[in-house]
Formats: C-alpha cells, sequence, structure tokens
C-alpha cells in the first residue's frame, strides 16, 4: 500500500526560544534523517500549514529545530504555542546542505535575516569540526542589532570561526559592523578562489548582489550554493505554486547551484 505523502504526523514542542518580537524557534521532536535547509510543512488543524526550513539537528536527543517568523496566521498562532504542546508535521522535504560536499575547502556562508536559520546546522557542525576545513568565513546581516537571530550561538562561533556580524544601522553599538553584507565580500582573505566554495542564503536582493560580488572575487558559479525558498506549498511537487519553467523548488531544491538556480530568478 503506497504511503499517503500528504499524511502529517504529531509531534511535540520540546523548547521555545523568542529571538525577536518576530522570530522565535520551536525544537520539534523528531527521530529519521534530515539535511540542514531542508524543510518540513508545520501545519495547525482549521488554521493551515507554512514550510519551514530546518535550523538545527539533535539526532542524539531526536529533536529539530525550525525557526519561524510571524508573518500570517499560521505562524501567528504558531507563535503562541507552548512546550509540550503537539503540532503537526509533514517532512522533511527538499534536498538541504550535505556537508560532505564542503570538506576540505575554504568555505564561505553569506546569510542575511532570516536566511541564517538553513545554515545554522552547517555552522554548529564545521565551527566544532575545523579540522575539517581549510578556512572558514561567516558574513551574517542583520538591519539592527534587535534582529539578529540566534545571539548565543554567534558568541560561540565568533570564538572559534571568523564571523563579520553586519548591522544596516548599529545604533551606535560599536559590537556591530555597519553596512550590508556585500561590502564585506571583496574583503575576504581566500587563497584559492576558483576553489573556494560558498552559500549564500537570505532576501532575493541580498543572495543576487552577494553572488555578484562572489563571482567578482573568482568564486566559480559552480561553486556557489544558494537556498531559493519560493512559494512552496504541498512539499511534494504536486500543487505547482513554486514551479520555475520546469523545475519544482520544493523537490529539485530549494538548494541549488548557482549555475542552475541563476535561471531561476523571476
Amino acid at each position: 500500500m503506497t504511503e499517503n505523502q500528504y499524511l502529517p504526523f504529531q509531534s511535540q514542542i520540546k523548547d521555545i526560544v523568542r529571538h525577536t518580537e518576530l522570530e522565535f524557534t520551536l525544537t520539534m521532536e523528531f527521530r529519521g534523517k534530515v539535511l540542514p535547509g531542508q524543510f518540513f510543512e508545520m501545519s495547525i488543524p482549521q488554521y493551515g500549514e507554512a514550510p519551514i526550513s530546518v535550523s538545527g539537528i539533535d539526532e542524539k536527543v531526536g529533536t529539530v529545530d525550525l525557526t519561524i517568523r510571524r508573518v500570517g496566521q499560521v505562524t501567528s498562532e504558531l507563535f503562541r504555542s507552548k512546550k509540550n504542546d503537539t503540532l503537526f508535521l509533514r517532512g522533511p522535504y527538499g534536498n538541504g546542505f550535505n556537508v560532505d560536499d564542503y570538506r576540505n575547502s575554504e568555505l564561505v556562508i553569506v546569510a542575511g535575516g532570516t536566511g541564517v536559520s538553513p545554515v545554522r546546522a552547517v555552522i554548529e557542525y564545521f565551527s566544532a569540526n575545523m579540522q575539517e576545513l581549510k578556512s572558514f568565513t561567516l558574513i551574517a546581516g542583520f538591519k539592527t542589532p534587535n534582529d539578529i537571530l540566534f545571539r548565543e550561538d554567534f558568541k560561540i562561533w565568533q570564538n572559534k570561526i571568523n564571523v563579520v556580524l553586519t548591522t544596516d544601522d548599529n545604533g551606535g553599538d560599536a559590537l556591530y559592523k555597519m553596512g550590508l553584507v556585500t561590502e564585506y565580500i571583496p574583503k575576504l582573505d581566500i587563497k584559492d578562489s576558483k576553489t573556494a566554495k560558498a552559500i549564500a542564503v537570505g532576501p532575493p536582493a541580498m543572495m543576487r548582489f552577494s553572488i555578484e560580488a562572489l563571482l567578482k572575487y573568482g568564486f566559480d558559479e559552480q561553486n556557489i550554493v544558494l537556498s531559493h525558498e519560493r512559494r512552496m506549498c504541498c512539499g511534494i511537487g504536486k500543487c505547482g505554486h513554486c514551479r520555475i519553467n520546469d523545475v519544482y523548488i520544493c523537490l529539485d531544491g530549494p538548494v541549488f547551484k548557482y549555475a542552475e538556480a541563476k535561471r531561476l530568478f523571476d
């Protein structure tokens, strides 16, 4: 009998972290294979469902972190959830980031706002296993210091890897660099840009200009990867909402090499 791919399963909330007035992370029970950057469909009966990227994985405990921005009816209802509540999940869906693809390389991650969420587990892994990389730079940008996600994580990362944390407006706080993430790409210290690898995740405009800067620096477009999260709905390529030409973002992505993704911007 064929398994119903639309059928959700129950999952209990193990922890909740409120990052800002709009962003929060739910730690959900889940045992199974999952990659950073994949996504789950989270649902609440009578309210609907929403695609949420995986921002953390704990295989030993059996949980995944799902970081959510409160922007609509479903996410607003999720925001009211409490620890030990039960929600419904479908997934994981999509291809995600495979850390094997970045081992023994010079790695650069450029992330803006909630774009840090899909790559957080990649950052966590390599910041704890720096011997597997030649170098690692994280450039992360937020509008203001009040908008920064994963504050405690950044404190740990800054002691282990090269972190450039920027804000459009630092409110006079010298702890944060001023400016856009793209301003710091030309300042990278990369030994061989042709073999170095980069990940860019964030708002479409940020990704577009970041990729332009990486290409200008000398990165090969085959070595630049992005997460193209666009109008994903069903998660299994049936509804067609995320289709661009012959590509279904939820099935073929959301992670793409720029060489493929450059024709997906619309």
